[in-house]
């Protein structure tokens, strides 16, 4: 197989246009309108849009027999406001991509321009899918839902996610789950307001919610098995209005991550036993609400075993890596639930300006890394 040069000056061309007008979860029409404009500009079989409110699928029948692959990007940006000084700074205050998908659709782009371009040495059928509202709002779920995976029936599905963890030039990979559940819960603990000189005459939800917070860990630390990796985080506690005064309630919110679906399921019983025991003992009420959300990414092995070859191939073994577990948590678990997947991540770390963690202001990525995604979306586009 002979790879078509890299079109490098156009990867970064277009990563750096989305880059610099980011639009947020499920609001995406700039960025559709886009990926549809050049994705009718290849003669695919079809391309439809409005799929899941703002998510873009383009159809191609190759020239070979083989199955219905789908190649997906994500696009949506994150509500924040970027700090980096670059001629590509986020033109619009409070959005931001600071996770990648900005180099996401532009991989995908390329990658369907030169599979297009060699229609004849395609497998099958390839469905490139461009998706909205991955930061939290299962935009591949609403892409199911209206009939992503059907007309083709998608038999097999790819995703990557660059990554600013891993070295440039690299990839890793990991049968089973590899990415965490992310669910969310919600906890109002009602007390008694009074001064702060005389607490016997209230109930403190301040000093509730503390004990709550340290019994939750212990669920991770002495419920939990070691082997089995989970999380429990509460990241808003909000109470009070001054320093001596005693408030009615406080209020929490937090996320629950786990790999094993039986852990998983148990999380809210075991939350709401150690707080409805905390309520009798410190004598407040409460409201707690779990909301489920997104499931593990588990990887199917024989879909991975295509990544791992068309990478070793591609990149060369040393820059095939057997990855550890990642407690981040991604939509594309929907999908793999109904269709045996393989999840990768790309290397996008090039030194200190590309090392920032996702989901940071000063989040960038080694532009290189573009091109590795790219050839790895074209070689599996190709992959029979």
């Amino acid at each position: 197989m002979t790879m078509t040069a890299i079109p490098q000056d156009d990867l970064v061309a277009t990563r750096r246009r989305l880059h610099a007008a980011p639009e947020l979860s499920m609001v995406e029409h700039e960025t559709a309108a886009y990926v549809a404009a050049e994705l009718g500009k290849l003669g695919l079989d079809d391309v439809r849009t409005g799929i899941g409110i703002t998510g873009v699928l383009g159809t191609l029948k190759g020239g070979k027999p083989g199955p219905v692959t789908l190649l997906r990007a994500d696009m949506d940006a994150l509500p924040m406001t970027e700090l980096n000084d670059v001629p590509y700074k986020s033109t619009r205050a409070g959005a931001m991509h600071a996770c990648g998908h900005d180099g996401h659709v532009s991989i995908l782009l390329a990658a369907a321009r030169t599979l297009a371009a060699r229609r004849a040495e395609v497998p099958g059928t390839l469905v490139f899918c461009f998706q909205p509202g991955e930061e939290g709002y299962a935009g591949a779920k609403k892409m199911i839902d209206d009939g992503a995976l059907e007309n083709p029936h998608v038999d097999r599905t790819f995703a990557l996610h660059l990554f600013s963890g891993l070295d440039a030039g690299k990839i890793g990979v990991r049968d089973g789950a590899f990415f965490a559940s992310a669910d969310e819960f919600d906890l109002t603990i009602r007390g008694k307001g009074g001064h702060g000189a005389m607490p016997q005459l209230a109930v403190d939800p301040i000093a509730a919610g503390a004990y709550v917070v340290t019994l939750l860990q212990s669920i991770v630390a002495r419920e939990v098995a070691p082997k089995d990796p989970a999380v429990v985080t509460v990241g808003q506690f909000v109470s009070g209005t001054t320093f001596n005064v005693i408030p009615d309630e406080a209020k929490m919110k937090g996320t629950v991550r786990a790999f094993d679906a039986d852990v998983r399921k148990s999380m809210p019983e075991r939350m709401e036993r150690i707080i409805k025991g905390l309520a009798e003992a410190l004598r407040f009420e409460y409201e707690f609400d779990y909301h489920w959300s997104y499931p593990p990414t588990v990887n199917a092995r024989e879909i991975n075993d295509v990544v791992r070859d068309v990478g070793r191939r591609e990149l060369g073994a040393d820059n095939v890596v057997e990855h550890d577990i990642v407690m981040w948590a991604e939509d594309m678990s929907f999908m793999q639930e109904a269709r045996p997947g393989a999840y990768f991540i790309v290397g996008a770390r090039g030194g200190p300006e590309s090392a920032f963690p996702h989901h940071n202001a000063r989040f960038d990525i080694d532009e290189g890394s573009l091109a590795v995604g790219y050839r790895m979306m074209v070689a599996l586009g190709l992959a029979g």
